[in-house]
């Protein structure tokens, strides 16, 4: 599928997991969680249900570590029918800011791409997440100077992207998303007739997976590495 970008002008990324890993920690947490409760549920379970309470807490604690910690906690509080002590709550507090301390890994090439585009387009940063933990992660990630604007949406739809470009006066048909999430990154975009590019990351989170069925009939590209996009461009 041949896609022409050539009236391109703004170019937005997203962060977690398509310029730096995220994901990952997320998972080692869940694993933690499980050890931690084990006394009160098998691990599976244990997944099933923090995940449920992810879901169920978004519209109050949106996205981020600390949503996910205060999910955690109040998934403890429940499965032990309000018995579990004190060091287990201590210990979840413990990994949430431990995840929010993990040094930044950039993905590979992110930094060669970045260098490379800046120079004949506008770049923004378009995530969600924690206002707080995303500012603390792009000063700590170097890639400031790369980008002409940096937003966190509360969510990732149709409606917050229309809104995002109307703001930064850009036309849809002049803007190219990157991200990892079909879901959240790609397939908003193309609803509204702006481009996309897919990198997928090795770890999705359940909430951001797609069915085939949803992702048909989108057009967008699909590539295994950030520095592969480099080819659309030359």
């Amino acid at each position: 599928m041949e896609v022409d970008y050539k009236n391109i002008k703004v170019i937005g990324f997203d962060a977690d997991d398509t310029l730096w890993v995220n994901e990952t920690y997320f998972r080692e947490a869940e694993e933690e969680a499980g050890k931690l409760l084990s006394r009160y549920e098998t691990p599976n379970k244990i997944d099933q249900e923090l995940f449920k309470m992810e879901i169920k807490n978004l519209p109050t604690y949106g996205y981020g570590v600390k949503g996910f910690v205060l999910s955690m906690i109040e998934l403890a509080i429940e499965l032990s029918n309000g018995k579990v002590t004190n060091n287990v709550i201590s210990e979840m507090l413990t990994i949430g800011k431990d995840m929010i301390n993990k040094p930044i890994e950039l993905l590979e090439g992110v930094e060669d791409v970045l260098k490379v585009l800046y120079k004949d387009y506008r770049l923004i940063v378009a995530t969600k997440g924690d206002l707080l933990d995303q500012e603390r992660k792009l000063e700590k990630s170097g890639l400031l100077k790369y980008f002409h604007h940096i937003e966190v949406l509360s969510e990732k739809q149709e409606e917050n992207y229309s809104k995002l470009l109307n703001h930064l006066d850009i036309e849809p048909k002049s803007f190219l998303m990157i991200g990892n999430s079909l879901k959240s990154d790609i397939l908003p975009l193309v609803n509204i007739g702006a481009k996309a590019i897919h990198v997928p990351f090795q770890t999705t989170w359940q909430h951001e997976t797609v069915t085939k069925k949803e992702a048909n009939g989108s057009e967008y590209k699909t590539v295994q590495s950030l520095t592969e996009i480099l080819e659309f461009f030359k």
